[in-house]
């Protein structure tokens, strides 16, 4: 997906809010033609499908980031939940197994609206320590591949990963499976809670297709602004390539 124009749609603004109020208030300081956007746990659980559906009216594509993880027929019916929303992308953690995965992707399969369907590999703010913890002997990067190349084999269209893995992974597993950066910091902006993160341009020419990006962007006094900012510095920076 690597271009001299880079899709600033590839971005993907995390809606990290308590409320649908909030969530709005920075929606409507954004350009849907600019970013696409992600609607995780917190807001979904305060929000509801509903708020999802009025995401979706304003013209924003949603990554619905619920991280389903529970029996394959448990998961498979909240997929076709997800798929009936008219979401973009939708995720299930490997660690589910692959029974669970392919229970997923046969939920995809036979809805009407077809979303992608990605996995979440190791968490971002897992460091070796923390796995060392859960019994997890091998490094991170060891654990996400092993993890990525069973999603693919479940017929996933891709998986979440830091970018730190990508390019690991695009050697592992090709070109066309979708690598979603979360993690994402400009060079100004504070890691908080994320322990292997990168920058959006060195996440991109690693291979990332998608970068979601938080709080560089929903914590700027001026959202709308930066992310212009960090569509045109991506813009830029592809353009100085050709």
């Amino acid at each position: 997906m690597n271009s001299c124009k880079f899709d600033p749609r590839r971005i993907v603004v995390a809606l990290d809010y308590a409320s649908a109020g909030q969530a709005m208030q920075l929606l409507r300081r954004l350009d849907p033609a600019l970013c696409r956007v992600k609607v995780g746990k917190e807001l979904f659980t305060a929000a509801g499908p509903d708020f999802v559906r009025e995401v979706i009216d304003m013209g924003f594509d949603v990554f619905l980031d619920l991280k389903f993880h529970d029996i394959p027929n448990t998961v498979a019916k909240a997929v076709s939940a997800a798929c009936a929303l008219k979401v973009w992308m939708v995720n299930v953690h490997a660690s589910g197994g692959s029974a669970m995965m392919r229970a997923a992707r046969e939920a995809v399969n036979t809805a009407q609206h077809k979303p992608l369907l990605i996995a979440v590999t190791v968490l971002t703010s897992l460091s070796q320590e923390d796995l060392v913890e859960l019994g997890i002997t091998i490094t991170p990067a060891q654990q996400v591949l092993r993890l990525a190349s069973l999603a693919r084999d479940c017929g996933m269209d891709g998986v979440v990963c830091s970018a730190a893995e990508t390019a690991m992974l695009k050697a592992h597993l090709g070109e066309t499976f979708c690598l979603v950066t979360p993690g994402i910091r400009t060079e100004a902006d504070e890691a908080n809670d994320q322990k292997r993160i990168v920058t959006p341009v060195d996440a991109v020419l690693a291979g990332s297709h998608y970068l979601v990006i938080g709080r560089p962007i929903t914590a700027a006094a001026d959202p709308g602004g930066r992310l212009e900012q960090i569509a045109e510095l991506l813009h830029g920076s592809f353009s100085n390539l050709c």
